[in-house]
């Protein structure tokens, strides 16, 4: 379900993160070569971008497969950026349909996405949304199971919790209550957090900046992430810490 991709370093275009690389994230919406469920993601894209020293990222989305939009591939070209998030999507059976379902999903200097599902959704998870104030509820962006997983997190990151902390709390909350797939990616532009947990997950540093990301494309250098792992990512420095495996 889903791929996505992370990226922190040098500025560069979109198109040499997304668009350019064989096997990149373009080509992985129509032949993921490691996606354990599903066989394509046509059901919507985005990308969220970091420009100049704005820390408010630009967000870009559509409810259509990526390949469909050659507007897309025309903007990426000469856009720049220092960061971004950039994901396709298979959609969950029974959420929204739509481009607001589609990933990144953002609040102030963060952009997030979820790869995987809530087996639970909708009807097995009304103790977990219970944790969240009505009016979090009453404002989540689509229905789906990422939006709420991600009004989860921003909750948490509103109050002050750091990264690491917070997407390792909700991962752990989600699981209590459901079983799934919980390969969550947050990043404020400056670094990236994420989970492996229940999907694939890579990492990979070069001279430039550092990725995370769903899979790998064709450049070599890219490093397997273990299941049930969260990962924090920097420019200089990508730090592995296992999850607490669901009881």
């Amino acid at each position: 379900m889903c791929r996505h991709l992370a990226y922190v370093g040098a500025p560069t275009n979109i198109h040499r993160l997304v668009v350019a690389p064989p096997h990149g994230l373009y080509e992985q919406s129509w032949q993921p070569r490691a996606q354990k469920y599903g066989t394509v993601n046509a059901d919507g894209f985005g990308v969220g971008w970091y420009a100049d020293e704005d820390p408010r990222p630009a967000r870009y989305r559509r409810a259509v497969p990526i390949w469909a939009d050659p507007s897309f591939a025309d903007v990426a070209r000469v856009t720049r950026t220092r960061a971004l998030l950039a994901a396709v999507r298979s959609a969950t059976a029974g959420t929204t349909q739509g481009e607001d379902a589609a990933a990144p999903y953002t609040d102030g200097r963060w952009l997030f996405s979820h790869n995987g599902r809530l087996e639970a959704w909708p009807h097995g998870l009304g103790a977990l949304a219970s944790t969240l104030p009505p009016e979090d509820l009453l404002s989540l962006e689509s229905r789906c199971d990422s939006a709420l997983l991600w009004a989860l997190l921003r909750r948490r990151l509103a109050d002050g919790e750091p990264a690491d902390r917070a997407v390792a709390a909700v991962v752990a909350e989600a699981a209590a209550v459901s079983d799934g797939r919980f390969n969550l990616l947050v990043t404020d532009g400056e670094t990236i957090t994420a989970t492996a947990y229940g999907d694939t997950l890579f990492h990979r540093t070069t001279s430039d900046g550092v990725f995370v990301a769903s899979e790998p494309d064709a450049d070599g250098g890219w490093t397997p992430v273990p299941d049930h792992t969260l990962v924090t990512a920097t420019r200089g420095a990508v730090r592995l810490h296992p999850l607490t495996a669901r009881s």
